[in-house]
């Protein structure tokens, strides 16, 4: 039995990890969603459950894509880890990220911790050493790693793509794969030369992971997670490399291994253990080496690999350590729409965010758990952040806080009032009360984070209805001693929302607390009746939330579309534009009939991500035309357009529809699609010439 299964109450301790952001730049709302706001939730209620818990953060400092940012913005490596590492703490403490402590991999210690984790295992035999022949930049002198080779991915062809991984299309790639290699550091046709590098070979440890992930985590562990585990392990593990040939980085501790480092991807989870040793230097032990205690990671799913597989090989291999119980990653997050692209800044920055919006830490958080990609790939959008305050936050939670400290104030002078006889919708009121903190605490520990938020706002949901239905506004001269109890039963729900909504919205608890006058509390109290007794004095009342104005969100999608638009016109400004295609004779442009058109209808074709069902009125006939433009273009807003038709297209079937035509597009840069449009005169059936 694991020990998700046995409960929280059977658990010693827990460690809990939150993957490493790169200092290579600010952290986003798709890192808050899928790794950070989970996590400290998580954090949050076990210290509640008053367990012993560390939360462990830091910055992974080492790795290519920190050292091309130093080349590009002529710095050092080590001032650019600087410069984004105290932007990203201070903003995970200003959205009140609990860690217990957040520390970096370019710390002396850290160094020592790889470096002895390393020695450890290369003493032991762990390792493989291996000659291969490597890209080399000739005119710098230096090895390639991925990051440092770029070219066209072999997929979808784009001609940026990374040795490690194609941005665009999403592939994993290997430097060989790449079509028409260039160094990225010069621009040059790398060569290949020899170079030695040490090897984890996973493949030995394949009957290890095949019990513990495959047979130990088949039920508890996420679908995604284990099926990706599964992915890999099937398809066979090959031996990894965990040296680079770098300057940058924790120094390979070998003799005659100079221009050596440790990878980033051996180094970076060892990270973990040397927080873990800055913070308790002298019981660190206990988080890592004792099996009474519980190893949680919070990663992204690009990351399932790395923690699932090939740093608990790590750990195996080493001998003493533990092994993660699970590891939740989330999905993805998207921004309107559109993928999350910190090169095209298509993102919300979390420092922009806590500058713009000030006292909306809680919003954001709540927003990000709501949609939160537990299981598929999810989209925040402004105009659903605005919505959820204010119709939910505001007019659920906010509303039931208001009104009922409002009317104790006015009835009986800010003091919890003394209850009458409990009715038996008194009573069913309170009892169903008192096992939301269970129900949520059920779900939190589950990781169904999404679940537990929309229980906790279930509870001020109670609250609202109890309000509602007995309306002690309208009773209070005739029979005052009602009203007493109704808001005393009221009062006890606000009061167990002040314990529940914790680890979600930490700031709002802290001033709902304040405004009960009530001490914090831990997560057992809120299986009791009663938090606030009879005329206990309530503090100053105020608004918990505020209205979203339609203008602060305006501002904010104005900045995306400022955005896009400087990088599609950066874009444009660097692509290379394509060399004409070979010459063809007038007959031959001739015999293509081009005519203007006027769309009619429109509507997606089923089953498809890109095709739309055009009827076209091209002044000859009315037809349809089938075009792979909905990932541009919504149907609702084509009837009516002028479009460019070739009308003599040979018929073609797609997805079991006949297309008679072709409509003419123009390609952007990004890829974008765009009509090619005849001038606002033209009519249907007119010659293009």
């Amino acid at each position: 039995m694991n020990s998700q299964q046995q409960g929280v109450e059977n658990v010693k301790r827990y460690t809990i990890t939150t993957a490493l952001p790169y200092a290579n730049g600010p952290v986003h709302i798709g890192h808050l969603a899928g790794v950070y706001v989970p996590a400290d939730i998580y954090a949050r209620y076990l210290r509640l459950c008053g367990k012993d818990v560390v939360l462990i953060g830091g910055s992974d400092e080492h790795g290519v894509p920190i050292t091309l940012q130093a080349k590009a913005k002529h710095m050092t490596p080590q001032q650019v880890v600087d410069h984004y590492h105290a932007i990203i703490k201070k903003s995970f403490e200003e959205l009140g990220i609990s860690f217990d402590i957040y520390s970096r991999t370019s710390t002396p210690l850290h160094a020592k911790t790889a470096s002895d984790f390393f020695k450890t295992l290369y003493d032991k035999g762990c390792f493989e050493e291996k000659t291969s022949l490597q890209y080399y930049d000739e005119e710098n002198r230096q090895f390639l790693a991925d990051r440092y080779i770029t070219g066209t991915c072999p997929h979808c062809g784009n001609e940026k793509a990374y040795g490690d991984q194609c941005e665009k299309c999403g592939s994993t790639l290997s430097p060989d794969e790449l079509i028409d290699p260039k160094s990225a550091i010069s621009g040059n046709k790398p060569v290949k030369k020899e170079t030695k590098h040490w090897y984890l070979p996973l493949g030995q440890y394949e009957n290890f992971l095949r019990e513990w992930i495959l047979k130990g985590h088949k039920d508890d562990w996420k679908t995604n997670v284990y099926g990706q585990c599964k992915s890999w392990i099937d398809q066979g593990l090959l031996p990894r490399a965990v040296t680079r040939d770098l300057d940058w980085g924790v120094k390979l501790p070998l003799p005659d291994t100079d221009g050596k480092v440790l990878y980033v991807w051996f180094d970076a989870p060892i990270g973990y253990i040397s927080a873990t040793k800055e913070l308790l230097p002298d019981t660190w032990e206990k988080y890592w080496k004792d099996p009474d205690t519980k190893l949680v990671h919070f990663i992204g799913k690009d990351n399932i690999v790395f923690h699932c597989i090939i740093f608990p090989v790590m750990l195996k291999a080493e001998g003493s350590y533990i092994l993660p119980e699970n590891v939740p990653a989330n999905e993805f997050l998207n921004l309107e729409g559109d993928k999350i692209s910190t090169s095209r800044n298509w993102a919300v920055w979390l420092h922009e965010y806590l500058e713009e919006l000030p006292g909306k830490q809680d919003v954001l958080r709540y927003v990000l758990t709501a949609n939160a990609p537990e299981t598929k790939d999810n989209d925040f959008t402004w105009k659903d952040y605005q919505a959820r305050n204010n119709n939910e936050l505001l007019a659920v939670f906010g509303n039931l806080v208001n009104r009922t400290l409002v009317l104790i104030q006015k009835y009986f002078d800010g003091k919890t009032p003394t209850p009458a006889a409990l009715t038996e919708a008194d009573r069913a009121t309170l009892d169903e009360m008192r096992g939301y903190g269970q129900r949520i605490g059920a779900s939190i520990e589950a990781y169904r984070f999404r679940e537990a938020l929309n229980e906790m706002m279930n509870l001020a949901r109670l609250g609202n209805k109890y309000l509602t239905e007995t309306e002690p506004w309208k009773i209070w001269k005739t029979d005052p001693q009602r009203v007493a109890t109704v808001l005393h039963v009221s009062l006890q729900i606000v009061a167990h929302l002040a314990i529940v909504c914790e680890p979600f919205l930490p700031f709002t608890a802290a001033k709902l607390r304040r405004m009960l006058d009530m001490p914090a509390m831990g997560w057992k109290e809120a299986e009791k009746e009663v938090l606030v007794p009879a005329g206990h004095p309530l503090g100053e009342v105020e608004l918990l939330f505020e209205k979203i104005e339609d203008s602060v969100i305006e501002a904010q999608m104005q900045k995306l579309a400022d955005a896009k638009a400087k990088n599609l016109a950066a874009q444009a400004a660097a692509a290379p534009v394509k060399e004409s295609k070979p010459l063809v004779s007038f007959d031959d442009f001739a015999r293509m009939d081009l005519r203007v058109g006027v769309i009619k209808t429109a509507e997606k074709v089923a089953k498809t991500k890109k095709l739309l069902k055009l009827t076209v009125d091209t002044g000859i006939d009315t037809r349809t035309i089938v075009s792979g433009i909905a990932e541009y273009y919504q149907p609702e807003e084509l009837p009516g357009r002028k479009v460019c038709v070739l009308v003599n297209l040979a018929p073609k079937d797609l997805k079991g529809i006949p297309s008679q035509g072709m409509l003419l597009l123009s390609e952007n840069p990004d890829g974008r699609l765009l009509f090619v449009e005849p001038g606002a005169d033209a009519v249907p059936g007119a010659e293009i010439r």
